[in-house]
């Protein structure tokens, strides 16, 4: 009898951690490890008091279409999923920053903790004079991104990097908003990047 009940036990065990490591959306997908996001810097133990991000920073998925569809304005950095409702809080302008230099070439990184077919990669920056102790909205970006990157419905490798040129005349800190826009579901992904110029 003993080893029935343990038996049934562990296979219940078993099947309750396939359902929580292979569920659904939540599993997560990508974030953004140059410049760092914020969900990054939380992940690490940069920034505390982050709530479920910290487990999970590849899981900042939302709706597509940014800018005309996507999160709410106030939602965007956390991708409009009330759980990760940290990423928007501007925390009075003091998440640590990247450093840049206007008009620079630049590498952005992603990592990946499962790909999907890729429409392509986005990249957004707040205009000059963007008060960083406000929640981002689309009025504080710049309306068109600044780099733009086709996959043409690929797949990324677990890690991937591609170049362009932080827009020339920005100064002061600014926001950087990554966007990841899937081919094969309704979602994208979203990571901000604080950075000082």
């Amino acid at each position: 009898m003993r080893k029935k009940i343990s038996a049934a036990v562990i296979g219940i065990g078993l099947a309750a951690v396939s359902v929580l490591t292979t569920g659904g959306s939540a599993s997560g997908h990508a974030y953004t490890d140059s410049p760092i996001s914020r969900q990054k810097l939380c992940a690490n133990g940069t920034v505390t008091n982050c709530g479920d991000i910290q487990y999970e920073p590849q899981s900042v998925e939302g709706p597509k279409g940014f800018p005309s569809g996507g999160p709410a304005d106030g939602t965007i950095c956390a991708g409009g999923n009330s759980r990760f409702s940290q990423l928007d809080d501007p925390r009075g302008g003091q998440w640590p920053t990247t450093k840049l230099t206007a008009g620079q070439s630049y590498t952005f990184t992603w990592r990946f903790t499962a790909s999907h077919a890729t429409t392509d990669f986005k990249y957004f920056i707040t205009k000059n004079g963007w008060n960083p102790n406000s929640k981002l909205t689309r009025a504080s970006l710049d309306s068109t991104p600044f780099l733009t990157v086709p996959y043409n419905g690929q797949r990324p490798p677990s890690t991937l990097s591609h170049s362009g040129t932080i827009p020339s005349g920005k100064t002061g800190r600014h926001l950087i908003l990554a966007v990841w826009t899937v081919a094969d579901t309704s979602n994208a992904f979203y990571a901000c990047s604080d950075v000082q110029f």
